[in-house]
């Protein structure tokens, strides 16, 4: 495990200050905009760019630690974040292999602008694979963008969108634009995000009106379908590291909480702690059970991505198991420190409360559970025979 020390780069002061803000920010069903300055100034939006051009230089291992430290504090803060980093990690995954098409991302993130994330279509369940919006190619080699995004995190504040369109040109070989459009009037972010959870991302659905990426801001063009190409790769790894990151940090908030209530609270009928109590101390302990093998799997896939390991075909079933796992283990972790609280966690002004709704919405981003369970099944068995 890590010895870096994340408090360096996300001190407690800062920790708390978020922290403090995040019961408002969901009561009020707004974007965080305050955590986001405070972000900004502390440097946060650049730990995966290189010193090189002003940024922490951090690796995505480090940066695991302080998505999850992050998520302790505020889930919806981390998740929205997420998706601005998992551009700079794509950057840096692509720069790893000698690509440098992202490099106006790193030296964007130290500017201070903010990258979100336009991939998830409503009933798109190709995710990466295909798109429903379509991508317009001009003479200059930019491309105009139209179609509907959904699940649009930063949905008030992105100035850049990373996004993907499928080019039918030419009909016989269709290709996937991969490119980033600025917030112009041909982007219409609609004010529909108000949720069950997660209510600080502010994940707004988007439509394209004929967004355009310049040029220079058309980074890949791949063929639909299951691809070996570099940015599908950067994308998935990065997205599902950091998604089990933010859903370990709920976990660790949710233990600590159950911890200091099982600490506080005394049985009126034995005058002990509840800490005291056999059945307590059993959920807490299959709570620290599950949460502590998160922690190692995270590390260990992280750093494999750092260091350019090569997992060749199990990549994919690596990646979204560990996503599936954190995740679950995330909600019982959850589950648990409901029952351990009691009655005063089901009320909304209890954080439990909170960490409860949030933490429904892993089992919505992908890898979800059926496409996760498929891709581990095609890796121990190989594809379903037609």
């Amino acid at each position: 495990m890590s010895s870096f020390d994340p408090t360096l780069v996300l001190p407690d002061d800062l920790l708390e200050r978020i922290r403090s803000r995040a019961a408002a920010v969901d009561a009020e069903n707004r974007f965080p905009e305050e955590d986001l300055a405070e972000l900004r100034d502390a440097g946060y939006l650049a730990i995966l760019v290189p010193t090189a051009f002003g940024g922490a230089g951090l690796g995505l291992a480090e940066a695991a630690i302080l998505q999850q430290r992050l998520a302790s504090a505020a889930p919806a803060t981390a998740l929205a974040i997420n998706m601005h980093l998992v551009w700079t990690g794509v950057a840096q995954v692509l720069a790893d292999r000698g690509i440098d098409d992202l490099r106006f991302v790193q030296e964007g993130a130290v500017g201070g602008e903010v990258f979100a994330f336009g991939i998830s279509e409503a009933g798109n369940d190709l995710v990466l694979f295909g798109s429903d919006t379509t991508a317009v190619p001009h003479e200059d080699g930019g491309y105009s963008f139209t179609g509907t995004k959904i699940f649009t995190s930063l949905g008030p504040v992105w100035t850049q969108l990373g996004l993907h369109g499928l080019d039918t040109t030419d009909p016989d070989a269709p290709q996937l634009i991969y490119a980033f459009v600025p917030r112009t009037d041909a982007v219409h972010t609609r004010d529909d995000w108000d949720t069950l959870g997660m209510r600080g991302t502010q994940s707004r659905t988007t439509e394209l009106r004929g967004a355009v990426a310049p040029a220079d801001r058309v980074v890949r063009r791949v063929a639909p379908g299951p691809n070996p190409d570099p940015i599908v790769f950067g994308i998935f790894s990065v997205f599902e590291v950091l998604l089990a990151s933010v859903y370990t940090g709920i976990a660790r908030r949710a233990l600590d909480l159950a911890v200091e209530t099982a600490m506080h609270r005394t049985s009126k009928k034995t005058g002990k702690p509840y800490s005291d109590d056999p059945d307590i101390r059993w959920r807490i302990a299959e709570m620290a059970l599950a949460y502590d093998g998160l922690l190692p799997q995270i590390d260990a896939l992280a750093r494999d991505i750092d260091d350019q390991a090569d997992h060749g075909a199990l990549w994919f079933a690596r990646l979204s198991g560990l996503k599936h796992r954190a995740v679950v283990a995330a909600k019982q972790i959850v589950d648990e420190a409901m029952l351990v609280a009691g009655g005063s966690s089901y009320f909304t002004r209890s954080e439990l409360s909170r960490l409860y709704r949030d933490v429904l919405a892993g089992m919505f981003h992908p890898s979800d559970p059926e496409s996760a369970h498929a891709t581990v099944a095609s890796a121990w068995l190989g594809p379903v025979r037609s």
